[in-house]
């Protein structure tokens, strides 16, 4: 309903606006998850972070990683010979890995100690450095946001990050990587918060949770396509070639976004519904003002919850492929389904987080979004827990209500945020709250090294 009168009551020209913001955010999410579904091979290429037990590729049998691992894991516990995970590995049979020989003779090395892309090297690099940069950058950017032209910046931001993209195939050094990432992030920085604004400034309340909605299918979109790019590329040119193309693609968007988007004037977000210029005032006025809205409970408890949900969601999608291979399932099996999951559950649910949103907000206030907001992450729980505890391809599917009701928080809460501030400090308040849960949620990945040796070793799960 919230999106037919989306498309019913709006310009065709305001739509094209909104097009345009979403497919800057889709390369956002685009370029920054890319690296995460080529980490096994940036690692192999760079040799940097952890190393695992894997099937020789060299051979053919009837074998899997997840059968390599297990029986190192195996010997390496049931000997008292003082020697490393890598000599268990290298030393397998193909006895020990599943106790059959699958030809009339078995390979001297059925499996082979390699980089498998994780570890804490991986966790700072795709998170830790991104997040340091990210949202210390979005504050300053907020800022200059709310006073010089939106579009322009955002163009400028689309263009640099896209660069850094490109330029991250030509790395050859972890060093490499760090700086490019620092980047990426500094780039990145500059995309929401100028986005949110423009959206904001064009829409009016009864439809801004529809269009944020709208907005926020690029960050299922540009997360699946990751999936389908990386996959599809990295195993016919190279992982450098899914870098190279990704970045070019956010190249020859900014111009557009340039050429095509107009400025809209800033108003304030009223009450009544009345838009009108907003008065100027001194930085330091803007700063205190800013920082006395943050210590209300209402948006303190928002930015708490944001983080929280926020940290479940990073860890998710910057493990997915490294958590469904260590269960035994292949590049081709994630890319199977994660190059749609997302995509069709997370933008359906964002959509109708907004869409539910604005209607309830017109009957029952907007406090209605708060509802929304609660009763959307209780009911999707059942449904994340079971991505965890079933089995392929249950796991998966368990996935898409997870994803259709979980992620109705991403729309609601921005639009809860602009709707308890201050128009002249939306898109600063935009860029806090990002820098907020952006670093609980994407730090949290550094625990996962030391969670995943102590279910490991303590608990003796196979992850």
């Amino acid at each position: 309903m919230g999106c037919i009168q989306l498309i019913r009551t709006t310009d065709p020209y305001v739509l094209w606006v909104l097009a345009m913001m979403l497919a800057a955010y889709l390369m956002n999410q685009l370029d920054r998850y890319t690296y995460s579904i080529t980490s096994k091979e940036v690692s192999r290429d760079l040799k940097f972070g952890d190393q695992a037990c894997f099937k020789n590729d060299a051979w053919a049998g009837n074998y899997t990683t997840k059968q390599c691992g297990a029986a190192a894991d195996w010997q390496s516990q049931s000997t008292f010979a003082n020697e490393s995970d890598e000599v268990f590995c290298n030393n397998l049979t193909m006895v020990e890995v599943n106790g059959t020989y699958p030809w009339g003779h078995f390979p001297e090395e059925p499996c082979m100690w390699n980089y498998n892309g994780q570890g804490v090297d991986y966790q700072i690099l795709a998170g830790t450095y991104f997040i340091l940069i990210y949202t210390f950058a979005g504050i300053p950017l907020g800022f200059l946001a709310d006073t010089l032209n939106r579009k322009v910046m955002l163009s400028i931001a689309l263009f640099f990050w896209s660069a850094m993209t490109i330029l991250t195939g030509l790395s050859k050094e972890y060093w490499h990587l760090v700086v490019l990432r620092l980047g990426l992030g500094l780039g990145e920085a500059g995309c929401t918060p100028m986005a949110v604004s423009i959206i904001s400034d064009y829409f009016p309340a009864d439809l801004r949770g529809s269009a944020l909605g709208v907005y926020n299918w690029g960050i299922y979109t540009g997360y699946s396509m990751s999936y389908a790019l990386a996959n599809g590329i990295k195993t016919t040119l190279g992982w450098r070639y899914v870098f190279y193309i990704s970045g070019s693609i956010g190249v020859a968007i900014a111009p557009l976004i340039f050429l095509t988007v107009k400025e809209p004037p800033r108003s304030q977000n009223a009450a009544n519904g009345e838009r009108s210029p907003m008065p100027k005032e001194d930085m330091k006025e803007k700063m205190l003002q800013l920082l006395r809205q943050f210590v209300r409970p209402a948006v303190l408890l928002l930015c708490v919850a944001g983080g929280i949900r926020n940290a479940g969601g990073y860890v998710w999608a910057l493990n997915t492929e490294n958590y469904f291979e260590a269960r035994g399932q292949s590049s081709d099996d994630v890319n199977k389904f994660m190059s749609w999951i997302p995509l069709v559950g997370g933008s359906l649910g964002a959509l109708l987080g907004g869409v539910i949103s604005d209607v309830l907000v017109v009957n029952r206030g907007l406090s209605a979004r708060i509802w929304v907001l609660v009763g959307s992450q209780v009911l999707a729980a059942p449904f994340a827990a079971g991505a965890l505890y079933f089995a392929a391809p249950w796991s998966y599917l368990c996935l898409i209500p997870s994803n259709v009701i979980g992620e109705m928080w991403v729309g609601v809460t921005i639009a809860i945020l602009v709707e308890l501030v201050p128009s002249r400090l939306r898109t600063s308040s935009v860029a806090v709250y990002l820098f907020i849960i952006s670093n609980i949620g994407g730090n949290m990945g550094l625990v996962v090294p030391y969670l995943k040796r102590y279910f490991a070793h303590t608990l003796h799960l196979p992850l």
